[in-house]
């Protein structure tokens, strides 16, 4: 269980964090807080992915929207704006989320030969 939920922390913390280099961002606060963020985002919403039988794309759209919200919401507490900290949390949260769905299908392509 604790793999489970580790390797996906560790990917959307180093994935997240090459989008704020990426875009320029080189504040060690927000990148600190990114790595915070992303504990407080990613664990509690695998837990329930894990745990709770998968509701479909649906849940799985909510779930990654709500993440979006809360760590916008973050991002503005730190930043003090509201657009650089949607844009850093849409774009973070985006990447993350498709290079997953991506390295999802790649093994799911390769174990099944």
């Amino acid at each position: 269980m604790v793999q489970m939920l580790l390797v996906p922390l560790l990917a959307t913390i180093v994935i997240e964090w090459g989008v704020l280099l990426f875009i320029g961002e080189r504040r060690r606060k927000v990148l600190l807080a990114s790595v915070v963020m992303n504990v407080l985002t990613n664990v509690p919403l695998n837990l329930y992915a894990v745990c709770v039988e998968f509701q479909g794309w649906s849940a799985l759209i909510v779930g990654e929207l709500l993440v979006v919200v809360v760590e916008a919401l973050g991002y503005r507490m730190l930043l003090g704006d509201w657009q650089q900290a949607s844009i850093y949390s849409l774009l973070c949260n985006a990447i993350s989320f498709l290079t997953g769905e991506l390295l999802v299908l790649i093994i799911l392509l390769f174990t099944s030969y």
